[in-house]
């Protein structure tokens, strides 16, 4: 018998049914729970977004969790090139068996088949079908992913044929994980051109500083003359061309300033890298020219004949202006193939003479004939040589400088008396003016200034003597 005081067991107690109030409690923080874990998965994705630099490490994630905050089995992520091509080294499924059938299926698109779906719908209907033939009669819903306004790429869920239908929460839910993707792509695009563009500026930089170093770094010294040369390339590498060349360089010291000397002004239609290059093997052309000793029209008619065939690969043209100068007759031989007359300003009248003769481009047809003039040259005159950057200057008001500026310009500087690199100075402070000192050029501006030096008239003696 039990002891005193000991209670008998009672009948098993049932359990209260929850009341609508505890079943909406759960029902809220069931709700409640899942919305945190849906938080922290976008939280996640959007983490390493700021913080992946590799994008196919950000891809990986993709299909994991868009299956996770839709419910659904899996999920499969189909990215394009820019040019759309598909990107089969970044197709990303969920693991698992389906998933590797999945890609397999959609990598064996072919690029011409995908190309040829001239209309963004026909190429959504495509991969859609490739999917299909994998699931079957499986659930599926599929969202673009969209860059710039542009497709690249489809993200797809899939789950079994029975179960819940997906709700307009899980589908915005895989619209935000798509754009996600759309904006980690177009990040990676805009890396890509930024290296792109670092490479470019790099090569050019060094474009810059070989054409720096091929155009002369100082004038020479020429008897009786001054000499004063500048270039201002639109791009950090420019077409514009000068050179001072002795025709003797073996000549030293005083007999090589008293030799002559080839001086040359040339344009090579177009701007950046190919002009620069083709500057540079046409100034390597010349120079060996310039040593055979022949006359200007000679010369331009064999460099025309040398360069033909590199010109013509490259569909551009040279406007080149040569001359050679002798100290000690002062002569100035010349001839132009169809460059901008140099501007030759007489200090005797104050006026102004185009320096020009018959020529075509070079390059322009195989068998060129080339005039040839001459001027001597008195003392105090000015000879400028520029090319076309400095007259087609646009200025603020949307005028070009033009010729007819630049002589102005010149007989104010000239008539002052100043010396070769004082009058270029006071031309490119002009030029600077008109177009706007917070204004680039828009094309190259090259001027080289050759001076005259006046003569010097010595104190006259008193030839009578005076009685002794």
């Amino acid at each position: 018998m039990p002891g005193a005081g000991a209670r008998l067991p009672g009948p098993p107690r049932r359990l209260q049914p929850l009341t609508a109030a505890a079943s909406l409690r759960q029902l809220l923080d069931s709700l409640s729970r899942e919305q945190r874990r849906n938080q922290e998965l976008l939280s996640s994705l959007a983490f390493a977004l700021r913080s992946f630099t590799h994008l196919g490490r950000f891809l990986e994630l993709v299909p994991m969790v868009a299956s996770r905050l839709s419910g659904a089995e899996g999920a499969l992520l189909v990215v394009f090139h820019p040019d759309g091509r598909l990107w089969r080294e970044q197709l990303q499924a969920t693991p698992g068996e389906l998933g590797s059938a999945l890609v397999r299926q959609v990598a064996s698109l072919s690029d011409r088949q995908l190309l040829e779906q001239s209309r963004e719908e026909a190429l959504v209907a495509l991969l859609d079908q490739q999917v299909r033939r994998v699931l079957g009669d499986r659930r599926l819903v599929a969202t673009s992913v969209v860059a710039r306004s542009h497709s690249r790429g489809r993200l797809y869920v899939h789950g079994p044929a029975s179960g819940l239908p997906w709700s307009d929460v899980h589908r915005r839910h895989l619209q935000l994980v798509a754009d996600l993707t759309g904006v980690a792509i177009e990040n990676e695009a805009l890396i890509q051109e930024h290296r792109r563009h670092e490479r470019l500026d790099r090569q050019l930089s060094t474009g810059g500083q070989i054409q720096a170093q091929l155009l002369p770094d100082h004038c020479p010294v020429i008897d009786g003359a001054e000499l004063a040369a500048r270039c201002r390339p639109a791009f950090e590498v420019g077409g514009d061309y000068y050179d001072f060349i002795p025709m003797h360089p073996q000549w030293i010291g005083r007999r090589r300033e008293q030799g002559r000397w080839a001086l040359v002004m040339g344009d090579v239609m177009g701007k950046g890298i190919p002009a620069g290059l083709l500057m540079t093997l046409l100034r390597g052309m010349l120079r060996a020219e310039v040593l055979s000793g022949l006359p200007p029209d000679r010369i331009l008619h064999d460099l025309n004949a040398l360069a033909q065939e590199d010109l013509a690969h490259s569909h551009r043209f040279v406007t080149l202006f040569y001359s050679d100068f002798d100290p000690c007759s002062r002569r100035l031989r010349y001839a132009n193939a169809a460059h901008n007359p140099p501007l030759l300003w007489h200090r005797q009248g104050g006026t102004v003479e185009r320096l020009d003769a018959p020529g075509l481009l070079i390059g322009l047809q195989s068998e060129a004939d080339y005039g040839r003039e001459e001027r001597v040259l008195e003392p105090g005159d000015v000879v400028l040589y520029y090319t076309d950057g400095v007259t087609e200057a646009v200025g603020i008001t949307g005028e070009r400088f033009d010729e007819q500026r630049l002589i102005q310009s010149l007989q104010t500087a000239a008539r002052s008396g100043a010396a070769a690199q004082a009058i270029l100075d006071q031309l490119f402070a002009r030029l600077d003016r008109f177009v706007g000192t917070d204004r680039t050029l828009e094309d190259d501006a090259s001027m080289v200034v050759l001076k005259v030096r006046e003569a010097i008239t010595l104190p006259s003696l008193n030839a009578s003597a005076g009685p002794s």
